[in-house]
């Protein structure tokens, strides 16, 4: 399939190697939470998702249950279904072939597809990345894993920071729109009251009502018929 070297082939391993170092920072979070090898491999080669992993990790570790774990995680990943209309065209025809190419559906693996000029390298880039990512992240979780064991204590180095960073990192990019800040704003607001009065990881799962209003203020945003474009000759004709 490939008789030389694919430039896609350096993008797509800096960004599983980068990939890798948060896995280490996963295991390291996993560990001192009490998950054991087996149960963060297990995530890990199953899930792959980065902060959902966390959310779930972090729930359990702060008390919470197993469907408020679950259920955070799920509003995380929610955004994979959208991936499936964009990489279709790159996966397999068949069934089996399509279940298995949903296993390495990640974030950087239909970016990737999609910024290939054919069909054949996006194909490409969108397996190289995905497995490779998906390889770098779990043999990231073993090494935290490991070096946990060793540093003892994850919040004296601070690892205890992780999900939060990861939170503001996922929600940053969608702070330069109106409808971003809204759901930003109401999210942490109806998480903030709800802390003192719910479950852990419940807060994560009452602030998805913020996509109401956001949903409102894009709305209000998009263009009503006969404004716009077209209306603007017939403004500028008539002075």
């Amino acid at each position: 399939m490939w008789t030389r070297i694919q430039p896609y082939w350096r993008d797509g391993l800096a960004m599983s190697l980068a990939v890798g170092v948060i896995g280490v920072t996963f295991g390291v979070f996993a560990d001192a939470a009490g998950f054991d090898l087996i149960q963060i491999v297990v995530m890990s080669a199953l899930a792959c998702v980065g902060a959902a992993q966390f959310v779930v990790v972090g729930v359990i570790d702060s008390g919470g249950t197993e469907a408020a774990a679950v259920g955070s995680a799920l509003l995380l990943v929610a955004r994979y279904a959208l991936y499936g209309p964009v990489v279709r065209r790159f996966l397999p025809s068949s069934l089996p072939g399509r279940l298995v190419a949903a296993q390495f559906v990640i974030d950087q693996s239909p970016a990737m597809a999609v910024a290939q000029t054919n069909g054949r390298d996006g194909a490409g880039a969108f397996w190289f990345t995905g497995v490779t990512l998906w390889l770098c992240w779990i043999a990231g979780s073993v090494a935290g894993t490991a070096l946990g064991g060793v540093m003892g204590n994850a919040e004296t180095w601070g690892f205890d920071a992780a999900l939060p960073a990861i939170f503001v990192a996922l929600v940053v990019p969608h702070l330069g729109t109106p409808e971003g800040r809204v759901a930003a704003v109401v999210a942490a607001a109806v998480a903030l009251g709800a802390v003192p009065l719910t479950a852990p990881g419940v807060p994560i799962l009452l602030s998805v009502v913020a996509l109401a209003p956001a949903a409102l203020v894009r709305a209000r945003r998009q263009p009503r018929p006969g404004e716009g474009e077209d209306s603007e000759p017939e403004r500028g004709a008539s002075r």
